[in-house]
């Protein structure tokens, strides 16, 4: 008797945590430089993609805050730093433009951002990502599902730097408040800026980058 009472107990305060669970109001994202390709051409001199060249990656979803500093999320064989820490798979395709791989400042990707959650809840995002670290940019979202489907306006996305392998970390923000979608874009920066650091300088693009073209069978 003294077991199932136990049993029951317990049972009770996992529904209990899971009916309690809230949506995420924000996250941070580790790339996966394993993950990462892109086509033959067009490509720059310094072997970095250049306007119109496709290209899909694929990272790890961490709390908001994990990759404060621009601390390394990914290991050099692909795999998450934290695993016990991971929330779910961040999917991310589209085109590079302007001045593509060798941006360091202004828009350098139109792209399509697919957060898959372990919870099997799933965000999108579709919009223009810019090159200059620490500066929020505005992503409307355009699906969601579960605790988000009710979720309008646009997420905010912060480029935090790249690490060592050339993966890129992004803290993300969710629109605050239920009258979010009637935020302009300026409201929406105030409400959803990070407060990470500015930096006085861009990245500098390597041209060793470590995972090349994806090159045609």
């Amino acid at each position: 008797m003294l077991k199932s009472t136990l049993l029951v107990a317990s049972l009770m305060a996992g529904l209990a945590t899971q009916s309690s669970a809230e949506a995420l109001s924000g996250f941070d994202v580790a790339e996966d430089h394993t993950r990462f390709v892109f086509a033959e051409t067009p490509v720059h001199e310094s072997g970095m993609p250049a306007h119109g060249n496709p290209f899909v990656t694929q990272g790890y979803i961490y709390p908001a805050g994990t990759l404060a500093g621009n601390t390394a999320g990914v290991l050099e064989d692909g795999s998450p730093a934290y695993p016990d820490e991971v929330l779910g798979t961040w999917t991310c395709d589209g085109w590079f433009v302007g001045e593509g791989g060798d941006a360091t400042s202004g828009v350098w990707l139109i792209s399509r951002q697919v957060m898959q959650l372990n919870t099997d809840e799933v965000v999108i995002t579709q919009g223009t990502e810019i090159a200059d670290v620490n500066v929020p940019n505005l992503r409307p979202i355009t699906g969601a599902t579960g605790d988000y489907a009710e979720i309008e306006g646009a997420m905010s996305q912060t480029l935090l730097g790249f690490t060592e392998f050339m993966g890129v970390n992004v803290s993300f923000g969710m629109p605050a408040g239920e009258d979010s979608a009637s935020l302009d874009g300026d409201d929406q920066r105030d409400e959803m800026d990070h407060s990470h650091a500015a930096v006085d300088s861009h990245l500098e693009w390597d041209s060793g980058f470590p995972v090349g073209p994806l090159h045609n069978s």
